[in-house]
C-alpha cells in the first residue's frame, strides 16, 4: 500500500464515492468496514478536532459543548451531539480549508491511527479483488484523504452541509451515517438487495450493516 495520504493535488478532491458499473464489478465481492474503532484505534473526528484546535482551544470548546452533552445523556442522539461539535469547531470554514486541513491531518497522523490487524484484513481483501467500502459516522470530508490512501472503492460517511459561499454551516447534508442509515446508504448505491461478503464493525451502530454480510466481524481487531 502507498502512503495513507497521497500528495495533495491542485483543486478539490472528491471522496471515492463512485463505483464501477455492474458489468465490471458483479463478480467482485463487496466488503464493508466501519472506520472509527474498527480500522482505527480511536475516533478520527475527535482526533482531528484536537489536532486542529490544540489542547487549550479544544478543552475550551469541549467545555462550551457541556449543554449539548447533557442533552445527549437524555436523548442519546449522537447525530445532534456531533452537529453541535461541528458548529463549535468547524462552522465558517470553507470547503477548501477543511479539505486542506483533512489532508494535512492524514499526512501527519493517518498511518498511526490504523490498527495493524485491521489493515492486514483490508489488504487481504484488496489482494483478492474485493470492492472495499468504508462506511462511517465520521464526516466524509475528514476521512476522505485516508480512504483515498487506502485505495477504498467507496466512502460513505456523514456529509457536512455547506452554504452558498461554500462554508460549513454546522448542519448535515442528510442523516448521521450510523445504524440503519449505514444500510440505507449502501442500498442507495448497490440496490435494495445489497449483499456483503464481509462487514466489520465495533459498536451497536454497525449491527444493521453487519447483518447484510456472510462474514460478520464484530470487534475482531485488537490493534496488534
Amino acid at each position: 500500500m502507498g502512503n495513507i495520504a497521497p500528495e495533495r493535488q491542485s483543486g478539490s478532491q472528491d471522496p471515492p464515492s463512485q463505483v464501477q458499473s455492474q458489468s465490471q464489478s458483479m463478480f467482485r465481492p463487496l466488503v464493508a468496514f466501519d472506520f472509527d474503532g474498527t480500522l482505527t484505534t480511536k475516533d478520527s473526528f475527535i482526533a482531528f478536532l484536537w489536532w486542529r484546535s490544540g489542547p487549550a482551544a479544544y478543552a475550551a470548546r469541549m467545555l462550551a459543548l457541556a449543554p449539548a452533552s447533557a442533552t445527549y445523556l437524555l436523548d442519546r442522539d449522537r447525530g445532534r451531539l456531533k452537529a453541535a461539535a461541528v458548529r463549535r469547531f468547524l462552522a465558517g470554514m470553507t470547503r477548501a480549508e477543511l479539505e486542506a486541513a483533512a489532508q494535512d491531518f492524514a499526512e501527519a497522523h493517518g498511518r498511526a491511527l490504523l490498527r495493524p490487524d485491521a489493515l492486514r484484513a483490508w489488504r487481504r481483501w484488496q489482494a483478492e479483488g474485493a470492492r472495499l467500502v468504508i462506511v462511517t459516522a465520521s464526516p466524509e470530508t475528514i476521512v476522505s484523504p485516508i480512504a483515498r490512501g487506502l485505495g477504498a472503492d467507496l466512502l460513505l460517511g456523514t456529509r457536512l452541509a455547506f452554504d452558498d459561499a461554500g462554508r460549513v454551516t454546522g448542519d448535515f447534508d442528510g442523516e448521521n451515517c450510523r445504524g440503519p442509515e449505514k444500510v440505507r446508504r449502501l442500498q442507495a448505491v448497490f440496490g435494495e438487495d445489497v449483499h456483503l461478503e464481509a462487514a466489520y464493525g465495533d459498536t451497536d451502530g454497525d449491527r444493521e450493516m453487519l447483518a447484510l454480510a456472510e462474514e460478520q466481524g464484530m470487534k475482531v481487531f485488537n490493534g496488534t
